[in-house]
């Protein structure tokens, strides 16, 4: 956890921020059918694409917006992160993910500069991306999502 001063520089390891924008803002949902009703029909959001992500126990609906996306999430079963969070919480807030340009670069940063991480290494999310969790405990209570997709460096691949 963080102590002390405000750090100097523009993040607390100083040099360019890790990240300039979101990637996507994440929901958990019970239903991802009547999730992405409402969101098309109340709120006009359509183009979804909707795939499962096995290894991470959700559907996921990503519906395109200006600057950034929704990511409705819905869990496959009982055992994975997603329903245990609705089971604790209910439907809502998940998660913020910010784009980054190396991932590995971001972790290191997060690392240095004191925060605990869910993903020590990068795992595939939707839509072929490198992701990786920062505990929301050091986060001010919200879950941060680091996103690494393929047109920000053209090379989605885990590195070491």
């Amino acid at each position: 956890m963080l102590s002390g001063p405000a750090p100097a520089g523009p993040f607390i390891g100083g040099g360019p921020p890790m990240f300039s924008r979101l990637d996507h803002i994440a929901i958990a949902v019970a239903d991802l059918s009547t999730a992405l009703a409402l969101y098309e029909q109340a709120f006009g959001l359509t183009g979804a694409q909707v795939e499962r992500v096995a290894d991470q126990g959700v559907d996921v609906a990503m519906l395109p917006m200006t600057g950034c996306k929704l990511e409705l999430l819905a869990p496959i079963d009982d055992e994975g992160p997603v329903a245990r969070f609705l089971a604790r919480r209910g439907p809502g807030l998940h998660h913020i993910a910010f784009r980054v340009d190396d991932i590995n670069a971001a972790l290191a940063a997060a690392r240095e500069a004191g925060l605990r991480l869910l993903d020590e290494k990068p795992r595939r999310g939707a839509g072929g991306a490198l992701i990786a969790f920062v505990h929301p405990g050091d986060t001010m209570g919200v879950l941060v999502e680091f996103c690494q997709r393929r047109e920000t460096t053209g090379d989605p691949s885990p590195q070491s």
